[in-house]
């Protein structure tokens, strides 16, 4: 940039999005590290910048932006660049640029118990929503895991994450709630299948 300038660096990407930006592969692919494209780029080079998914499995789902932004799934990711707007557009953020990659093994129930009980676990407690809202949340994706989830449980879970999502001081509780919202949006036949069943349809 101090030898180009500027406006060199802003046309390496798109309107709205310029320059370029590092972006952090992670999860299930063959070859996860650190690469820096320009913004714009589709994703699935930059997924094959990673090796792609790993060993010939199917692309899942996608968190574009780190753990706290909504995950998309992988018909989308694929069809999808990797800009703010083109990211926002298919609604999630780019955030952090932290991509999890996840392929056709991950149960995505047990995906976000993970993520819920980080969120549990790391809230500072200063807002009521936040504090006792992540407890919940956790507690209702374990209880579904452990086989004692109930009908209305996912009904539940979104109301919840609402009555988080926009009522904290910081964006922590956003945080929160839009794994849970997104991951129940767009793959609620895996949570409703461990209801019913008792167990993850996913078998691993």
């Amino acid at each position: 940039v101090l030898r180009e300038g500027g406006a060199w660096f802003a046309n390496q990407g798109v309107p709205n999005s310029g320059g370029t930006k590092c972006f952090s592969v992670s999860g299930h692919v063959n070859q996860p590290g650190n690469f820096e494209i320009p913004l714009g780029t589709p994703f699935s080079k930059l997924l094959a910048l990673a090796g792609g998914v790993r060993n010939g499995h199917q692309l899942k789902a996608v968190i574009p932006g780190g753990c706290s932004m909504p995950v998309l799934p992988g018909e989308v990711m694929l069809a999808t660049r990797m800009d703010y707007d083109s990211i926002a557009k298919a609604g999630s953020m780019l955030g952090s640029g932290a991509v999890i990659v996840m392929d056709e093994t991950t149960c995505m129930v047990k995906a976000l118990e993970r993520l819920s009980r980080f969120y549990h676990m790391e809230s500072c407690g200063q807002c009521t929503p936040c504090r006792e809202g992540t407890g919940w949340l956790h507690r209702m994706i374990q209880r579904i895991i452990a086989g004692r989830g109930v009908q209305g449980d996912l009904e539940k879970l979104d109301d919840v994450a609402s009555k988080i999502e926009g009522r904290t001081i910081c964006a922590f509780g956003d945080a929160a709630a839009w794994p849970v919202r997104s991951f129940i949006k767009y793959f609620r036949d895996e949570f409703q299948y461990y209801i019913d069943n008792k167990q993850s349809l996913i078998k691993s």
